[in-house]
């Protein structure tokens, strides 16, 4: 059986040693869905919002969660990502935006965590935006699509009902 990574022999929290592990680039794409009122996802699409592009506000803090990753997961190394790219997809007909983040490393660890991150704080971004003319928002459907790279190699999740970027 598998153990979890995280947790050493007594039960305690700890940070996994990755210093005999190789660089290799590594990948990761996650993904997270807005679901909302049609009105809300007209004003969202026309750039109509009175507090401005609501998008453009979301990738940028999709990004900037990326890159602070390690001060909000506790055990999370601390990476130095070659690129964060926080893509969106209006789904009109289910009055939803999907979010997907892509993160790219050269290190010894994953960037699952961060493309997490991303994705996840984009979403909370549009329903900060947006709560003032919709509450009943709701974020679903967040997790990994893919990961590639290090000893495991790639890993592609089965993505029936997810809507890919």
């Amino acid at each position: 059986m598998t153990q979890l990574t995280h947790i050493d022999d007594s039960g305690a929290a700890r940070m996994v040693d990755i210093g005999n592990k190789a660089v290799t680039e590594r990948v990761a794409v996650a993904a997270a869905v807005v679901s909302m009122q049609e009105g809300t996802l007209t004003l969202l699409e026309q750039g109509a919002h009175k507090k401005g592009d609501v998008l453009a506000v979301a990738r940028i803090a999709g990004i900037q969660a990326a890159k602070k990753c390690s001060d909000l997961i506790p055990l999370c190394h601390p990476l130095m990502l070659n690129s964060v790219e926080v893509t969106f997809h209006i789904d009109s007909q289910d009055n939803t935006v999907t979010i997907e983040g892509r993160c790219k490393v050269s290190g010894k660890t994953g960037v699952e965590m961060e493309a997490l991150t991303a994705v996840s704080v984009a979403a909370l971004t549009i329903y900060d935006m947006c709560k003032a003319v919709d509450r009943g928002m709701e974020i679903s459907n967040i997790g990994l699509l893919e990961k590639d790279g290090g000893k495991s190699g790639r890993w592609r999740r089965d993505v029936e009902g997810v809507s890919q970027c």
